[in-house]
């Protein structure tokens, strides 16, 4: 018996489109999305930042601003990874697009008029706004990358390499949009461009993104929603206190540091934008600078714990160099920063690569929210803690304190389990 002819394609019965092309076609499409958001969020901070020191704030009112921003986003990847497994990714991205533009709407609503009081706390509320969207964005677009990239260990890597370094460069981009923004447009009217801006992005999502994409069955309870397995759980750990390590001494420390050396505000931005693009940049070359192994772990976490070490011991070198006080001492931090950049840029790879390796493939949006609101609450320590020891210590307790963090990072990562469970 003859076996029957396979159907032939036709217009009106097309063949569907290969696994794989659709992976890259939506991966495609989020991460363009998530750049939009990206390049207003940048600019965000570069406003607010620029802005309010204008305005003769101190260091740690400056990082007040930013804490509900921070703290937000702890409680906002939480509740967006389980969002994003119920409902689906494409809303969730949806959702967190149209808070950010709430959010910007709320901040130009600022009164010159008002009392130094009232006007940081409408900032801190607005900023808690856009801390919830910039969060429920993030975990949306990093749960869309497992499921697009597939099982290969070296693709994944790759995708998510490529996705957090053009992400972070899209920043840099913006930390220079947004003190252009400040100088030709001013405060409000910037921020009425750049909430236009995202209802662009906005539209595109909600036209090609997948309604479906991403739902599966969701936690029933608290309890199973905090109870990963052993190794996102140290993960996490580690997340905290090198996200923290970086705020401690970026987020006020060095643009402060540097204004009062006498670099203008444009100067400043500028330096901000190059470093953080450079820090993008690096992120998407890290596959090529770390081994892959067949399983996806027997070699990366070794590299985790390496380039850990390596980066505990730059704030330690740069806080002696502020202890001795060389001549120019401005050009040994920049320098010194440099280093830091590249060192962060590729722990930060390994660990958003980590994260993916050792999420469960069907609540994969909830594992990488467990994992981000620890990460949010590395920033939000950090920014504290910037803040503080700046206001208590000048850059050099900044330095101590990302030090610190960072020898625990190390020490949590030495855990990390080389094999899955």
């Amino acid at each position: 018996m003859t076996e029957p002819m396979p159907r032939r394609a036709t217009p009106e019965t097309p063949a569907p489109a290969p696994a794989s092309t659709n992976g890259a076609r939506n991966y495609a499409i989020v991460t363009a999305a998530y750049w939009g958001f990206t390049l207003t969020d940048g600019a965000l901070r570069m406003l607010v930042l620029l802005h309010f020191y204008r305005l003769g704030y101190s260091p740690f009112t400056l990082a007040f601003l930013f804490l509900l921003y921070e703290a937000m986003g702890v409680l906002a990847n939480l509740i967006g990874g389980w969002l994003a497994t119920r409902y689906g990714i494409q809303r969730m991205l949806t959702v967190g697009l149209c808070t950010q533009i709430t959010g910007f709407l709320l901040l130009s609503q600022l009164s010159p008029d008002w009392s130094a009081v009232m006007s940081v706390a409408w900032v801190v509320l607005a900023q808690g706004v856009c801390g919830v969207a910039k969060d429920l964005t993030k975990t949306a677009s990093k749960s869309a990358i497992k499921l697009t990239a597939g099982t290969a260990s070296g693709q994944l890597f790759r995708w998510v390499a490529w996705f957090t370094g053009s992400k972070n460069a899209m920043k840099g981009v913006g930390f220079f949009l947004g003190g252009l923004l400040l100088d030709q447009l001013g405060f409000q009217a910037s921020l009425w461009l750049m909430a236009g801006l995202l209802g662009v992005v906005l539209a595109a999502v909600m036209a090609f993104v997948p309604p479906l994409m991403g739902r599966s069955k969701a936690s029933k309870s608290a309890g199973e929603l905090f109870a990963k397995n052993r190794a996102i759980n140290l993960l996490a750990a580690a997340r905290v206190t090198l996200f923290g390590a970086r705020d401690v001494w970026f987020v006020v420390g060095v643009p402060v540091f540097l204004y009062a050396c006498g670099w203008t505000f444009t100067m400043v931005g500028g330096f901000l934008a190059v470093w953080t693009i450079g820090y993008g940049l690096v992120q998407a070359l890290a596959p090529a600078l770390v081994r892959r192994s067949p399983d996806g772990l027997s070699t990366e976490v070794p590299a985790a714990r390496l380039w850990s070490a390596l980066l505990a011991v730059v704030p330690i070198g740069l806080a002696v160099i502020v202890t001795l006080q060389p001549p120019h001492l401005e050009w040994w931090v920049v320098g010194g920063l440099g280093v830091f950049g590249f060192a962060f840029a590729v722990n930060s790879s390994v660990h958003s690569y980590l994260i993916l390796a050792y999420a469960g493939s069907e609540k994969a949006a909830e594992d990488v929210g467990f994992y981000y609101a620890a990460n949010a609450l590395g920033r939000f320590m950090g920014t504290l803690l910037s803040g503080l020891l700046y206001q208590w210590g000048g850059l050099l307790f900044a330095l101590i304190g990302s030090a610190a963090m960072l020898v625990a990072c190390w020490v949590v990562t030495l855990a990390l389990p080389a094999r899955r469970p």
